[in-house]
């Protein structure tokens, strides 16, 4: 499971972890686990004008995403956390038993999840 900063990543630059990881995904290698709140995140982060990417990407990805990632319902967790957002995070990887991919290891630590850093997935399963 990508953490948004992952996916955000692999999409500014197209060299990197980050970009190895979405091509796994997007020629699926490698299957995308989130929930609803996970998929909200990224449909808005990836539509924030910041980022300026275009808009007609920005729906396919996320069309992509509704289509070929794997919905669950996780069971809720309590846990204390650097960053409350990370929640439905961590209860999407102790669910379905995957790591949470993510550039910010710090805010998972005490969760129980399973963290890599994209560089370490990379290593680990490609």
């Amino acid at each position: 499971m990508l953490d948004t900063n992952v996916l955000v990543s692999g999409l500014l630059s197209p060299h990197g972890a980050p970009a190895g990881i979405l091509n796994l995904v997007i020629n699926g290698n490698v299957g995308l686990v989130l929930d609803a709140r996970i998929f909200d995140e990224y449909s808005d982060v990836l539509h924030r004008k910041k980022f300026s990417f275009p808009e007609d990407a920005v729906n396919e990805i996320i069309s992509f995403i509704r289509r070929e990632g794997m919905f669950i319902s996780p069971v809720p967790v309590a846990c204390l956390v650097p960053d409350p957002g990370a929640l439905p995070f961590i209860e999407v990887s102790l669910h379905a038993n995957v790591p949470v991919v993510t550039g910010n290891i710090r805010h998972f630590s005490g969760s129980g999840a399973i963290v890599m850093t994209p560089v370490q997935f990379l290593e680990k399963f490609k």
